[in-house]
């Protein structure tokens, strides 16, 4: 098992999707890009490395030390993986040790062989004489839309990881379910799929995870999976290439979208394409337009300030944040970012991008008052059994004051005004 430690080089304009995770925590498919990277490559995660702002809060999720010293052999090789490279690569086996793998669009690092002594002078600033070797794709996320490029290839991963749990000869369909295809359909014993459910695996395997709920006339189209604890409601059309996260509720048309995590889509209305982030919830009839008329290149900017740029995609949905929320009869343009904690109440069209805790309706855009917001986080929270940790409220607080430039009142030791 080869020991390794995974870092988030904090590059690149990923917000919203690194606000409240490092950037291997982000679900890149069925999967979070750490998950697939242990499971892929059989890793040792010796430590992982963040951005301060984020390490108390990853250091709350994580049972790996994080942003601490490494303990073990000096001469014990190690390899370093950026938490921006959400697909495994062949590349990562061939590097010997002293060699370092650039991102040559970038000039970034993707992964680097060393020992654990010269892996320790590295993370701290040293430079331990390392040889470079340059890899000409892409494989680095460096904007928000970036999902959309590794997220058919990071699903299929996904799904040979997770049926790889399970011997075929033990998938077990319940009656009544209507199967379709030659692909393999995997259904956890404490999953229930009523009667009348399509499950179509005609183009792709179809996972639906523990305690999932699939309700009578759902239709799921592989390859897919439906994670755990998850509620796909009646006559829901889940289309190819869709990974929903734990505990999400899902309705209507939804192709082609990454679910994080505990989001609510629980009404009819289109979404496509789109990147979903935490404790999002859409309102009764919120849709998307994931294709220009023209068919041409989708422009978006990752930051509300930030330049229009190239997207390299002809079909792009949406990025909505964490605690986004959206009100009835909400359209949402093509290419469209909400940074975290957005409320979306305009007759409008959400178009273009959103900054942070934006509160929007006819009568103009305001700050999203703090204390407002956290009380609406925690109750949403709540609502499914989570508590909002002391690290979380922090981050969460500090988001706030360095999108809206208000010092909140809420205090914690060390903490810095945000003004400047």
């Amino acid at each position: 098992m080869p020991k390794a430690i995974v870092f988030d080089d904090n590059r690149g304009e990923l917000a919203p999707l690194t606000d409240l995770r490092p950037s291997f925590d982000i679900r890149t498919g069925a999967l979070t890009t750490l998950d697939r990277l242990r499971r892929s490559l059989d890793l040792d995660i010796l430590g992982l490395y963040v951005p301060d702002a984020l390490a108390e809060l990853a250091s709350s999720v994580h049972d790996e030390p994080v942003n601490q010293p490494i303990d073990g052999d000096p001469d014990e090789p190690v390899v370093a993986i950026n938490g921006r490279c959400a697909l495994p690569l062949e590349v990562f086996a061939e590097l010997e040790t002293g060699q370092v793998l650039i991102e040559q669009s970038s000039g970034d690092m993707v992964a680097a062989a060393l020992t654990l002594e010269d892996m320790r002078s590295f993370l701290t600033g040293g430079n331990p004489g390392l040889s470079s070797v340059e890899i000409e794709d892409d494989v680095l996320l460096a904007r928000p839309w970036h999902f959309r490029r590794v997220r058919d290839r990071a699903i299929q991963m996904d799904l040979e990881l997770l049926l790889s749990k399970q011997e075929p000869e033990d998938d077990v369909v319940p009656q009544g379910v209507l199967c379709l295809g030659d692909h393999r359909i995997m259904i956890d014993p404490e999953a229930q799929v009523y009667r009348g459910a399509v499950l179509n695996a005609e183009h792709g395997p179809i996972v639906i995870g523990p305690n999932a709920t699939v309700r009578p006339l759902a239709v799921i189209n592989g390859p897919c999976v439906i994670g755990r604890g998850c509620t796909v409601f009646e006559h829901a059309n889940i289309k190819p290439n869709t990974a929903v996260g734990p505990v999400c509720k899902v309705a209507g048309e939804v192709g082609g979208c990454v679910f994080q995590g505990y989001a609510n889509k629980g009404h009819d209305g289109h979404l496509g394409d789109s990147w979903i982030g935490e404790w999002v919830n859409l309102g009764a009839g919120t849709m998307n337009s994931n294709l220009l008329n023209t068919y041409s290149e989708i422009i978006a900017r990752a930051a509300p300030e930030g330049k229009n740029e190239r997207t390299g995609e002809t079909f792009l949905g949406c990025v909505l944040g964490d605690h986004t929320k959206t009100a009835i009869g909400t359209r949402i343009m093509t290419g469209a970012v909400t940074h975290t904690g957005v409320m979306y109440a305009a007759s409008a069209p959400l178009s273009g991008t959103l900054p942070a805790f934006a509160w929007v309706t006819d009568a103009g855009t305001k700050p999203f008052r703090v204390g407002k917001f956290v009380e609406v986080a925690m109750t949403a929270m709540s609502r499914r059994g989570v508590d909002q940790t002391q690290p979380y409220a922090r981050r969460l607080t500090v988001l706030h004051e360095q999108a809206t430039g208000q010092d909140s009142a809420v205090s914690w030791p060390g903490k810095k005004s945000a003004s400047p």
